[in-house]
């Protein structure tokens, strides 16, 4: 092994968290339920939704067969509601596909909905212990500073650097507690900001911490200005405490989420309203608020009507809206600012 990888590993031998609930009764698809859970999420959160899911569905058969509004409500709250639409659509694969057993190499893990190169590759290691190279944030933390790499680690030019080094550093043996390890060395140590590199067993041989300027990598994107959007959320309410409730298309925003329906002017919503059969006793607009994603802010203004009785002309029969009564628990995925209003509500 190089000095790297059995440095790192004695480091892991000590100090490396070994005692997650997904590392406990290992199995590909625990694995790949963690996996997919921590992408860009941290442990701590990931924790509960970890032991919900896994209660809920203990295998893949389970989760393939479960409805897709199932398995969103579960995962509300986690954000990155891609991630669990790719869950779903993954579990079917598997069990149509695979007959129920998970792949275990690379190319048809890779085939699987929501799985990259990096994800599918700690899948790999960990569940099957075969020898891959991992890269997410993390890693690439630790590489960028121990090797001075320079440049976004988003272009290709220094994507393919980091894949080289990654692969250099690979043990020959020890390969799911090397994944482990390295994951566990950007998430505890080699932190964005504040890297404890005095407890760090890469310190010697890192060129960042010999420049002193550890936290200069990796290097960041250039910075866009995060653009503002608005939106009139509307809250049809009876007196029965009944709400008016949406599913939003299966992509984009929030996709296969229930939502109130939303506007982006107030002409959108003076039309919408004019063509509902709706008998109107109070209005009143409540306290706005902002819900930031990743890539865009959204200033939400919530306006309240309540109307007389549920009737309204646009409901479908494709059980993609209905009358929801705020008193009784909701069996499907809720968009995280919709949550907070009903919460209000009640």
């Amino acid at each position: 092994m190089s000095d790297f990888s059995t440095s790192v590993l004695s480091w892991y031998d000590q100090y490396g968290r070994k005692n997650l609930p997904w590392q406990q009764h290992i199995t590909p698809y625990r694995v790949w339920l963690s996996e997919i859970m921590l992408q860009q999420t941290q442990v701590k959160t990931v924790i509960p939704y970890f032991h919900a899911f896994t209660e809920q569905f203990p295998d893949v058969q389970a989760l393939a067969d479960a409805p897709e509004d199932r398995v969103l409500k579960l995962w509300s709250g986690l954000g990155y509601y891609a991630r669990a639409r790719n869950l779903h659509k993954a579990a079917k694969q598997v069990c149509r596909d695979f007959s129920g057993t998970f792949p275990d190499n690379m190319e048809e893990m890779q085939s699987l909905a929501g799985v990259g190169r990096s994800t599918a590759a700690a899948i790999l290691s960990i569940a099957f212990e075969q020898s891959h190279a991992i890269l997410d944030g993390n890693v690439k933390r630790v590489l960028t500073r121990y090797h001075a790499l320079e440049g976004w680690t988003g272009k290709a030019s220094v994507l393919k650097q980091l894949w080289l080094l990654a692969e250099q550093h690979l043990p020959a043996s020890r390969h799911r507690d090397y994944t482990q390890a390295m994951m566990d060395l950007g998430a505890t140590l080699c932190t964005r900001t504040k890297p404890r590199c005095n407890d760090c067993p890469l310190q010697a041989g890192c060129i960042a911490h010999s420049q002193g300027n550890m936290t200069d990598y990796p290097t960041p994107k250039k910075k866009k200005l995060i653009p503002k959007r608005h939106t009139i959320m509307l809250i049809l309410q009876t007196p029965q405490q009944e709400v008016f409730m949406q599913k939003r298309p299966p992509t984009g925003i929030w996709g296969g989420l229930w939502c109130f329906p939303q506007f982006d002017t107030q002409q959108d919503l003076d039309d919408y309203l004019q063509t509902q059969q709706l008998s109107t006793l109070t209005s009143k607009m409540l306290t706005p608020f902002t819900h930031i994603f990743s890539h865009f802010r959204l200033h939400i203004q919530p306006l309240i009507i309540e109307v007389e009785s549920p009737l309204i002309a646009s409901v479908m029969e494709d059980k993609q809206s209905l009358w929801y009564n705020i008193n009784t628990e909701f069996e499907g995925g809720l968009a995280t600012p919709v949550q907070q209003l009903l919460n209000d509500l009640i």
